[in-house]
């Protein structure tokens, strides 16, 4: 049978941009289904308490950067470590791929162009226009989605992949669930890809 991994993230995490691709592969490598799953982040923190970046100590925030570096040279992703537009509020894109999903269509595409536009191109994704323009290169219709996308059950599709990531013990983004068992963080898909080769059972929590 194959492995189905929850996959919870939103569009403004330099991580998940620079995890993406990866995570494709991964998932094509092993026949197995992403279930693509927008969160708030700031929910999660809550729970897990951590703090905005802004809050972190300084030595925190250096440290970021020097990742950063690593994993977009590892990666091969072009990317811009302070970009224009970052933060930026994430709600309209995430709730555009919460409608894509919820309409049975695959966002893994616009994802990667979503993620780019942050962090590679300079452009806002908070801003409609940009959001439409993504869409139509992505072949969906932009008005629909974005129509879709307001509906207060589309936030309510949001709320409920928060409360199921925090449920998980996902304490961040992307984090991968495979058989309940979660996987934080982009550096964390080497351990997804032993698990899924191995199928073992998950781990849990002592």
């Amino acid at each position: 049978m194959a492995a189905s991994i929850d996959y919870f993230l939103t569009s403004v995490s330099p991580w998940t941009y620079l995890g993406h691709d990866a995570a494709r592969e991964l998932a094509s490598k092993h026949g197995a289904t992403l279930n693509v799953r927008p969160v708030n982040l700031g929910e999660m923190f809550k729970a897990s308490g951590q703090v905005a970046l802004g809050e972190r100590a300084p030595v925190r925030q250096r440290y970021r950067f020097i990742e950063l570096q690593r994993y977009a040279e590892a990666r091969g992703k072009k990317m811009n470590f302070k970009p224009k537009h970052f933060p930026t509020n994430p709600a309209l894109a995430d709730h555009t791929i919460c409608a894509i999903v919820a309409d049975g269509g695959d966002p893994l595409d616009y994802m990667g162009r979503v993620f780019a536009a942050v962090w590679a191109d300079e452009k806002d994704v908070a801003d409609e226009a940009t959001i439409a323009g993504l869409l139509k290169q992505s072949g969906f219709d932009a008005d629909s989605v974005i129509a879709a996308a307001k509906a207060p059950e589309t936030a309510a599709i949001r709320a409920r992949n928060t409360e199921d990531a925090i449920a998980a013990d996902a304490t961040g983004v992307p984090s991968f669930v495979l058989n309940g068992e979660p996987f934080w963080g982009q550096d964390r898909l080497d351990m997804l890809d032993r698990a899924l080769a191995s199928g073992r059972g998950p781990y849990k929590a002592l």
